[in-house]
């Protein structure tokens, strides 16, 4: 592999004179408002609870124990180790966020009958099944990843500040970035594609920015069926990035100056919390809240990403 040409210009947020910072988004929260403006509002205006859903949370069991796995020696880094690794990550998550274990309550909920994710078993079964997939698509006794679950940021000229979360970093010998992603569930069909990467490209975005070169690869590795989707993007792909980005905030910004914020039906909608206050499905939204966004700190109109975050997944 060939290092990409560095930018042209330097990158962004950094130098004497670094901008403002207007806004804050991540590619989990840019996702929710091209999916549906009302869900992004439900989620960052309102900030309304939503019940864990079991695919996120598996999720976000199997990137720990996928993170988990490169603390050990390479040699040690076997199928049968990361196994061994679900049982004491699964605890490590609930008692971090007690309300996990809410997913499967004491008493069986006929409306969930015969849904294999309402039962602990068939959950943890298929949690096991994409652990194991792994390593049927590449060898982590052979890598060294630079960096695992790295938190990002940078400040962009407008002084939008993108953030987020990557899986995984691998550079090479002769400095070429490798971006990873885990997937827990199964690979788009190729019209679809697009949208897959935009995470991707956000992150190579935020990276370029930061460091003032192109990543050579974004890989994005699905669990769910085994596939491995690669795109080598180029200085081109990532300021049409920046551009639907910004193009993105912008949209956003007018929904918060103008309250409008129209729900988008979709094939996601049968996993949404908000159904019943959706007014595609005759639900009436609640009130804005009486503290318009406009007069908050400009980087707390989206909550931080968390790291349980996994809504990309699905």
């Amino acid at each position: 592999m060939t290092t990409a040409e560095a930018p042209s210009h330097p990158p962004a947020g950094t130098g004497p004179a670094a901008p403002a910072v207007t806004g804050a988004l991540s590619p989990s929260r840019a996702g929710d408002f091209m999916t549906c403006p009302l869900l992004y509002r439900f989620r960052v205006i309102d900030q309304i609870p939503e019940r864990p859903s079991p695919a996120a949370v598996r999720g976000t069991l199997v990137h720990a124990v996928l993170e988990r796995l490169y603390d050990l020696p390479a040699e040690r880094r076997t199928v049968a180790a990361a196994l061994d690794l679900l049982g004491p990550q699964w605890e490590r998550l609930l008692s971090e966020e007690p309300e996990l274990g809410a997913m499967f309550p004491d008493e069986p909920d006929p409306e969930t009958a015969g849904d294999p994710d309402a039962d602990p078993q068939a959950w943890l079964a298929r949690a096991r099944e994409m652990v194991e997939r792994y390593f049927t698509l590449e060898d982590p006794r052979r890598l060294e990843p630079a960096e695992r679950e790295l938190y990002v940021e940078t400040v962009l000229d407008s002084g939008l500040k993108l953030r987020g979360y990557i899986d995984r970093v691998d550079v090479a010998p002769t400095g070429e970035i490798r971006i990873v992603d885990y997937k827990t569930g199964t690979a788009p069909r190729a019209d679809f594609e697009a949208r897959a990467l935009f995470q991707m490209k956000f992150y190579a975005l935020v990276l370029w920015r930061l460091h003032g070169t192109v990543p050579r690869m974004l890989q994005l590795m699905y669990l769910g069926n085994g596939e491995i989707l690669r795109y080598v993007p180029d200085e081109a792909d990532l300021r049409a990035t920046e551009r639907k980005v910004e193009a993105l905030w912008q949209a956003i910004r007018r929904a918060m100056d103008t309250g409008e914020w129209r729900p988008r039906r979709g094939r996601l909608c049968d996993w949404c919390d908000h159904k019943e206050r959706c007014p595609e499905f005759g639900g009436t939204p609640p009130p804005l809240p009486a503290d318009p966004p406009q007069r908050r700190s400009p980087a707390d109109l989206e909550p931080g990403p968390s790291r349980l975050d996994r809504t990309d997944d699905l």
